[in-house]
Order: structure tokens, then C-alpha cells, then sequence
């Protein structure tokens, strides 16, 4: 009997296993059993030959309409070809061979229905365009209806069953993983279900070993939908045990107590703003402030949409930790970000920056800039004043994860835009503190659906900002695209006449223009075939200075320039010394010029949903209205342009990081996606799920509750550790 970690080659032979490994990456024969069915055919059922993608390696049914073969003088002499139709369109499977050896003629003669599995390819003929596969693969399969006596085994089982179409790859077709799933199902043993069994009899489960065999060969669609049932909670409930786990872990830790002090700069701060502060600021300034207060570490996650005020909860944070004798350092992606944070802060503070300065308050604090490309002079003062205490508040990028970086006394870390650092280098800012852990505050412009934030962020406690300061202006949206040439000039024209009134534009493209150089979240070509590359900012800037904005005042922005040449540019620009500012995606977040009004996208279907929301949420932060182009060469019709006019239709963050979830997956929700690797998730959705997820949570937190080290269930503990590998074990206790 075959073991769950058994290596495939073992159970299915060494070449067999080799393609497995290549292609799916699957090495063990658990592997192979989770492995599940992309989907499932029904007798008699024809897939939607329209539907196929060009490029695409597909498994489809169809039925043989016409056989055409013919010598050709060309080697290897003989030309079949087989059109197949799904009864609307039709599909062309192309042959090439010597004729005496040739078996499709004689297996696929006209009515026959099969599966074929090749790569769709397009043709043009005068007809217009047609799809077609070249030497396929293919298996005939009985037509509904009782099995005749002279029906092969596979015929019998395909016309009485549910067909499953696996994930394939090339030399591995969907029916070759059937088969040998079949003889993995037929030899496994499963051994104890590792389920805790009053789990499985509140929630009515079905055994482990019940639901491989109705997810892999389903006798009908109640059984497939028991199976999914089981196996889509083993998911979610393996991974909130995790969570779980780590939330346990992470309490008992020790950190330094800040508690807020009476008479303090935070006090003073607040007396001195000029504005209010919203309610949802309030309430959110009030749970970090108890959290600092407390001898464990605060590990909450600040998210909120563009503009939402996140800065101000997170500086308010950094005063009281101030106050309370300790320090704060605020951790940026970017140089440029890191830039904006220290102006606006030092401009948020003024006096209360300027401690041992002329004109500073009685009680002021320093605040430090320490990024990779500072001169010696300045980095030097930067060091100084982190390590001797002097500087409350350290803004930097990487630079301050370096091992010379040292703080007098480090309370409170801040991270900005948590996705664009690895684990290891927020990880790395941490240990500075010795005797304890800091608190930590992680802030995200990206909105965060709530079922997400509670399964990838599960071991963070959340707090959201839904409402905008009072005198944010509204955000118009715009797409512009190809079919209406006369919408590009209008916003070339538009962009003018926005400068004629004093105000600003930032125009984006995907590239910079050196082929080391690319930047932005380059999305891969979607359904119109093949495109052109992205454009790039020195690619465009010639024809906005000849052209379409000529006599306006254009800089350039990227992130290959120079640091000091970044922050030249930008400091033009928000002196207004500038009309229009081409950039890359280095200003999708933290750069703030209320000044400016436009946002135009260039080949904005090369970006996904959020960064086109976080881009636009640079424009509008003023009283003065924003304006968003999408500028696009995706036709009409095509999922793309779907996606841009849902950007187009709302503000609302937070419903388009559901539909850019729907679209782009989960990643992999344990972390480990930031190193590239696919989903962990195979059958449960985080938005569709949602109930699923909920009670997960709510029995993995008993179970861990009741039995921390999981001693009493050794099953699952093995399934916890098979999931938990060396990378995300160390993820998870970083993190």
C-alpha cells in the first residue's frame, strides 16, 4: 500500500514521476491526490469551442464531423485533417504522418465524440480566423446511453461516470493523470483521518479517504459536492490552525509598555492642528494607544483607502511612543515615499520637530531621514541621532535594516506598503530591540476585503479607516479608448488647459525604456492575442515635448534616476515649477501635491485594479476636483476593458479589491508568494468561502486553545508540518 508521502516514482515508475515533478510539481503521492479536477465532463457534454484561447493547452470534447486526409510530396507524406464541432463552431486537429502507420483516420471517424488535448493555435484563412491543434492527443468516449457488450473498460467507466479534466501538462495529458490517479486511489492507504473527530461529526464531514475518492471519481454531483465540502475546510481549517498558533505565540512575547503621558508632544500635537480629526482616526488612535500601553507587542495592521488619514494615525502612534522614552522608525519602500514621509512629517510637527534648534518647541523631538544614496554628511548625523536617542522618529527605506543602523531604544516600528518588504527584512528591523519586541503598526493603502485581511493577515488584529477627511475633492474616471481616437486628443487638449489654470498632471507608463529598467506590476497579456510592449517614459517623452504638450514645462521621474535627482524633481513639481510629471509606478503611493488634478494612465490594461486605484488616488487630494484617464488599446468586449470599466465606475477600494481578487487569486496566503510561488490554495476562495473560513477560525482558535503543541492529535499535527515547510515555518515565525 502506498503511504501519502510516498515519492511518486515508486508508485508510478520513474519517467511517469519526472513529468510530474517537471510540470506540476508534484513529488509525492499526496501530492498527486490533491492535485484535483479543474473540471468535470458530463456524458454527451461538448465543450464551448469558442471559448478557447489562443496559446492555451486545453482538453476539450468534441464530436468528429468531417475526416479529409492527402499525400503531400513534403515529408513525412501524409496530411490529415480532422474538423470537430461542439454543434455552433467548429475545431481543426491537424495530422501529420506516413499513411500505412496512420491511426486517427481509422479511430476518428465522423460521429465519434473524444477527448483531444493540444495547444489552440490560430490560422487565418478567407473565411476569417479558425482555431486548430496540431497532432493532439486524443480518446475516443462512449456516447450516452447502456454500454454495449463490445465496449472497452475505458469507454464502459467513461459513459457511466463523471469525467475529470486535470491542470495537464505537455507529455501528461488530462486522461494519463486519471489513470494514474485511478491506481493511486486503488493502492493508498490513508491511515488515520487526522480530522479531530468531533469536528468531523458536528460539521457532518466525510472521511479523508471518502472524499479523495469523490473528488477524483465522482459517481455524480452529490458526491463531488460532499468531497469539496471536506477538503475545501481541511484548507482553511489547517491554515487558521497556523494562525492560530502564531497569534498564541506572538501573545506571550514581551515588549515594552508606552503608555500615553499627560502632558507630552502628542498633546501638544493635537492642540496645534489646524483641522479635525475624523471619527474612524479617533477610534483607530484610541486601540493603538491601549495596545502600546501593554507589555506585549502590538502587531495590528492599519488599512484604509487612499487619502484615508492612515499617516496621521500612525505619526499620533510615534508621539506617544516619543513621550514614553522610546523611539519610532517608520519603514518605506521606496525612496521616494520615504522622502515624502520625512517632509510631512517635519511639516506636521514644525516647532515639535526641532529639538536643540532655533525656534524649536520646549518639548520637540528630532526626526532622522536615513535612505541608501544620502551623502556621507547627512547619513552620518542621521546614524548619530538614531543611535544616541536624540531622533524620536527615524523615516528611511532598506537603509535601515543594515546592521551599523542602531536605536537608543526602539518602541514602535512602522511599515509601510507591507507587501513590497520580504519577512526577512522586516524581520531584520525587529531584532534592533534587544529584550523584547517592538510594537508594530503595518499600514496598507490597498483595501483589504475582511475575509482576506482575517486569513492573510490572521494573526494581525485589524483596524480599518473607511472615511475620508472632510474637503477631499471627488475623482472623476475616465476610460480612453481605441475605437474613439477623438477622447485622446480631448484629453491632450485637457491636460492643457488645466496647466492654462495653474495646475498639474501626472502622466504614467509601465516602462522607463531600458530594457534593465522595466517597472510596475506589468500585467501579462489577457485575451486579444498579442500586443506590443508596454510603452515607456523616455519612449513617450519626445512626442509630449514635440507634439501633444508642447511649451509645457515636463519632468522626468523613475526609479533608475539618481536619488538626488528624484527628489529635485520632485520638489519642482510640487513647487509648481512643473506642468506635467511623466513617471513610472514610483509615485503610486505616498506622493502628495494637492495641486495636481490629472492622472493619465498609458496603457493602463498593463496594470491591475488596486495600482490603478492607488494611482489615481494621487490626484483629488486637495479642494480641487481629480480627473483619471485611462488610456487604452484593448478593444471593446474584451476582459480587460471589463476591468477598466469597473475602475471607471466607483471609488470604493474596497469593491475593487474583491473584483481584483476574483481576477488575480489569493497567491499563496501563507507569504510565500513574495518568492513567487503559486497558490496554496487549490479548492477554497477567500470571497466565496466566507462561512467556511469563519468557523475554521473559530475551532482551530479551541483546539490550539485546549491543546496548544497539538499532542493529542498526531495527525494533524503531521498535516500541519506538511504544510508548514521549512520556508513558511519560518515565515510564519518572522512574520
Amino acid at each position: 500500500m502506498a503511504k501519502l508521502d510516498e515519492p511518486l516514482r515508486k508508485a508510478l515508475g520513474d519517467r511517469t514521476a519526472k513529468v510530474m515533478a517537471e510540470g506540476l510539481d508534484l513529488h509525492t503521492v499526496g501530492d498527486l491526490l490533491c492535485h484535483y479536477p479543474r473540471r468535470y465532463a458530463e456524458r454527451g457534454e461538448l465543450t464551448d469551442l469558442s471559448e478557447l484561447v489562443e496559446g492555451e493547452h486545453v482538453t476539450v470534447m468534441a464530436e468528429v464531423r468531417k475526416v479529409q486526409g492527402r499525400t503531400i510530396t513534403k515529408r513525412p507524406g501524409y496530411l490529415l485533417e480532422v474538423t470537430v464541432t461542439d454543434g455552433r463552431g467548429e475545431l481543426m486537429l491537424t495530422f501529420f504522418g506516413k499513411k500505412a502507420a496512420f491511426k486517427p483516420e481509422r479511430e476518428l471517424p465522423p460521429g465519434t465524440r473524444a477527448l483531444f488535448a493540444g495547444k489552440v493555435s490560430f490560422y487565418r484563412t478567407r473565411q476569417g480566423v479558425k482555431k486548430q491543434l496540431t497532432h493532439p492527443d486524443y480518446r475516443p468516449v462512449a456516447a450516452s446511453g447502456p454500454s454495449g457488450s463490445g465496449m472497452s473498460e475505458v469507454a464502459r467507466e467513461f459513459a457511466e461516470e463523471l469525467i475529470p479534466v486535470y491542470p495537464a501538462t505537455k507529455g501528461l495529458e488530462s486522461w494519463k493523470i486519471t489513470d494514474c490517479v485511478k491506481m493511486i486511489l486503488d493502492t493508498v492507504d490513508i491511515g488515520v483521518d487526522p480530522m479531530p473527530e468531533p469536528i468531523l461529526h458536528d460539521h457532518g464531514f466525510i472521511r479523508l479517504s471518502e472524499a479523495y475518492e469523490g473528488i477524483h471519481r465522482p459517481k455524480d454531483f452529490a458526491e463531488l459536492s460532499r468531497a469539496r465540502k471536506r477538503l475545501k475546510w481541511d484548507e482553511a481549517f489547517l491554515l487558521q490552525l497556523a494562525l492560530a498558533r502564531r497569534r498564541r505565540a506572538a501573545g506571550s512575547l514581551p515588549a515594552k509598555a508606552r503608555p500615553r503621558t499627560e502632558d507630552g508632544l502628542l498633546g501638544e500635537f493635537d492642540q496645534r492642528l489646524p483641522f479635525t480629526l475624523t471619527e474612524g482616526q479617533l477610534s483607530v488612535g484610541e486601540e493603538i494607544a491601549a495596545e502600546l500601553a501593554r507589555e506585549h507587542p502590538m502587531h495590528r495592521l492599519l488599512q484604509g483607502d487612499v487619502g484615508s488619514g492612515k499617516t496621521m494615525c500612525a505619526l499620533r502612534a510615534m508621539l506617544q511612543v516619543v513621550d514614553a522614552g522610546g523611539q519610532a522608525a517608520l519603514l518605506a519602500p521606496t525612496e521616494v515615499l520615504a522622502q515624502q514621509h520625512y517632509r510631512s512629517i517635519v511639516g506636521m510637527l514644525g516647532p515639535l520637530a526641532q529639538a536643540g534648534q532655533l525656534g524649536g518647541a520646549d518639548r520637540a523631538t528630532r526626526v532622522a531621514l536615513l535612505t541608501g544614496s544620502q551623502g556621507a554628511k547627512a547619513r552620518r548625523t542621521a546614524l548619530l541621532d538614531a543611535a544616541s536617542g536624540a531622533a524620536g522618529i527615524v523615516v528611511g527605506t532598506h537603509a535601515l535594516l543594515q546592521e551599523h543602523v542602531q536605536f537608543a531604544d526602539l518602541g514602535l516600528v512602522v511599515v509601510d506598503e507591507q507587501h513590497r518588504f520580504g519577512v526577512e527584512q522586516r524581520d531584520a528591523l525587529r531584532e534592533k530591540v534587544s529584550g523584547g519586541r517592538p510594537h508594530v503598526l503595518v499600514m496598507t493603502a490597498t483595501p483589504i476585503p475582511r475575509t482576506v485581511a482575517m486569513t492573510v493577515f490572521g494573526d494581525l488584529d485589524t483596524s480599518v479607516l473607511s472615511q475620508l477627511p472632510a474637503g477631499r475633492a471627488e475623482i472623476k474616471t475616465h476610460v480612453v479608448p481605441p475605437e474613439k481616437p477623438a477622447f485622446l486628443q480631448r484629453a491632450w487638449e485637457r491636460i492643457r488647459e488645466e496647466a492654462a489654470q495653474g495646475r498639474q498632471t501626472y502622466i504614467v507608463c509601465p516602462r522607463i525604456g531600458e530594457q534593465e529598467g522595466d517597472e510596475g506590476d506589468v500585467e501579462p497579456k489577457d485575451d486579444e492575442g498579442e500586443r506590443r510592449p508596454p510603452l515607456a517614459v523616455l519612449d513617450l517623452l519626445p512626442s509630449l515635448e514635440e507634439e501633444h504638450l508642447s511649451g509645457l514645462r515636463i519632468g522626468v521621474l523613475h526609479g533608475k534616476l539618481h536619488a538626488d535627482e528624484k527628489e529635485a524633481v520632485m520638489q519642482r513639481f510640487a513647487a509648481r515649477e512643473l506642468d506635467v510629471l511623466l513617471a513610472t509606478t514610483v509615485i503610486e503611493v505616498g506622493v502628495d501635491v494637492p495641486n495636481a488634478t490629472v492622472m493619465m494612465i498609458m496603457d493602463a490594461d498593463r496594470f491591475g485594479v488596486s495600482q490603478l486605484h492607488q494611482l489615481r488616488g494621487r490626484v483629488g487630494r486637495g479642494s480641487l476636483p481629480g480627473l483619471c484617464l485611462l488610456v487604452t488599446e484593448a478593444p471593446d468586449g474584451t476582459k480587460i476593458r471589463e476591468r477598466l470599466a469597473a475602475v471607471a465606475s466607483t471609488t470604493d477600494g474596497f469593491e475593487l479589491s474583491r473584483l481584483d481578487l476574483e481576477q488575480r487569486r489569493e497567491g499563496d496566503v501563507l507569504g510565500a508568494a513574495q518568492a513567487g510561488r503559486a497558490s496554496s490554495l487549490k479548492l477554497l476562495t477567500l470571497l466565496r468561502d466566507e462561512d467556511v473560513i469563519l468557523k475554521a477560525r473559530q475551532e482551530a482558535a479551541a483546539v490550539v486553545e485546549a491543546d496548544p503543541e497539538l499532542a493529542g492529535s498526531p495527525g494533524l499535527a503531521a498535516e500541519l508540518a506538511a504544510l508548514l515547510d521549512d520556508e513558511r515555518a519560518q515565515y510564519l515565525e518572522k512574520a
